[in-house]
């Protein structure tokens, strides 16, 4: 987890800063500050009409009475895509607007479970969440689980009954 961190927040701001330093170089300081501008426009109107089909989509899914998987995946995936828009940059742009195109989004969703699987293959140490906290797994490897008191407090009498 570290690693994916430190490239989020130290790695990618430098890419992004070589980056836009590269093309101002190129086009100047002034269209480049325009270029970013109007990809970021174009990214939020994309990321907006993408949002509301998913949404349609989601809602015609509940409506058939079956469960919405791949409607959630695009869904989180236009968020995701909208908040590397909002990041200043060429390349969370164009990894934005990437995610906002439904080829890629489709690819994404194949990709993700075989990334996730591979992920949870290599880690060898299983954490156990147990009253809120995350414990050591014991050594049969078996899941244990313990319960607290509720988290919802009983229902007041109501004043106006």
């Amino acid at each position: 987890m570290v690693p994916i961190l430190a490239i989020a927040f130290i790695l990618v701001p430098l890419a992004e800063l070589a980056v836009l330093i590269a093309v101002g170089d190129v086009i100047g300081l002034l269209p480049t500050l325009v270029l970013l501008l109007v990809v970021s426009v174009a990214g939020a109107w994309l990321a907006k009409r993408e949002g509301l089909a998913a949404w349609r989509r989601f809602n015609l899914a509940m409506a058939d009475g079956r469960i919405p998987t791949v409607e959630v995946a695009d869904g989180a995936m236009i968020l995701l895509a909208g908040a590397l828009l909002l990041t200043p940059g060429f390349l969370t742009d164009v990894a934005g607007i990437l995610l906002l195109l439904p080829p890629t989004r489709a690819l994404a969703r194949r990709l993700a479970p075989r990334i996730a699987a591979r992920r949870l293959r290599r880690g060898r140490r299983r954490v156990v969440i147990v009253d809120g906290t995350a414990r050591p797994a014991n050594s049969t490897g078996s899941t244990q689980a313990t319960w607290g008191k509720a988290e919802v407090a009983p229902p007041e009498r109501d004043p106006y009954a």
